[in-house]
C-alpha cells in the first residue's frame, strides 16, 4: 500500500506492521482474508500496513510472499532465536517444539515494528470452511520518538538491526513517512500485551 490514510483528526494514520505465521501450502487468499479480518476486528482498517514479518523458515513460502506482493509491502523475516527473545503474553510450547520460538506473528510483529512497538492484536487464526486454520496473525504499531518520528522505516524496518532481520521481497511502491499523532507504549524493546492463541506454524 502506498501512503498514508487520515485519520478522524485529519492527520495521518498509524501505520500497522503484520505478523504472520503459514502452514505450507496455505493459499494467497486466506494470508489476505486473515489480515483483513484482524484489522477490521481491531478497528485499524485504516491504518495502513507497511511490512509483513515472519519467522526465517516461513521466509520462501509462497502464500506469505505472494499476499506482501499484493499488499505492496516487503516480507521481513526473523531468526527463531530472536523471535523467541521477544515477550509475547502466552507463549506456546507447541510453536517452540515446532518452528524453534514460542511465538511467531506475535514477536515477529513486534521485533519488525522496532523499538517500543505496542502489540494492537493478539494472534489471529484463519479461517476456512475446509480445511484447518493455514495461517495465523497479529497487529503491531512502532512507537513515535520525542520528534514524531517513527521507529519504524519506510518499508517497515526496525532501525535495530541486531535481531538481523532480513528483507525477502521488498515494494516497488514502499508507503511514505509521515507525522503520526499515535503514542505507542514505552517500555521494553519488545513489550507484548494482547490475547495468544495456540500453536503457530
Amino acid at each position: 500500500m502506498t501512503g498514508r490514510a487520515p485519520d478522524e483528526t485529519g492527520g495521518a494514520a498509524a501505520p500497522l506492521v503484520v505478523g504472520v505465521g503459514a502452514r505450507r501450502g496455505v493459499p494467497v487468499s486466506e494470508v489476505l482474508e486473515l489480515i483483513a479480518a484482524a484489522r477490521a476486528a481491531a478497528g485499524c482498517t485504516d491504518r495502513p500496513v507497511v511490512a509483513l514479518a515472519t519467522v526465517a523458515a516461513k521466509a520462501a513460502e509462497p502464500g506469505l510472499l505472494g499476499a506482501a506482493r499484493r499488499l505492496g509491502v516487503p516480507l521481513r523475516s526473523f531468526p527463531a532465536a530472536a523471535l523467541a527473545a521477544v515477550p509475547v503474553p502466552a507463549p506456546s510450547g507447541a510453536a517452540a517444539a515446532a518452528v524453534g520460538t514460542p511465538s511467531v506473528a506475535e514477536a515477529a510483529a513486534l521485533l519488525a515494528a522496532g523499538p517500543g512497538a505496542e502489540l494492537l492484536a493478539g494472534k489471529r487464526k484463519s479461517a476456512p470452511r475446509d480445511r484447518p486454520p493455514g495461517a495465523t496473525c497479529a497487529l503491531a504499531g512502532p512507537a513515535v520518538t520525542e520528534s514524531g518520528a517513527l521507529t519504524a522505516g519506510r518499508e517497515g524496518a526496525a532501525t535495530d538491526r541486531s535481531s538481523a532481520a532480513d528483507i525477502v521481497m521488498t515494494s516497488p511502491n514502499p508507503p511514505r513517512r509521515g507525522p503520526d499523532r499515535w503514542t505507542a507504549v514505552a517500555g521494553d524493546p519488545a513489550p507484548g500485551s494482547g490475547p495468544t492463541g495456540t500453536k503457530e506454524t
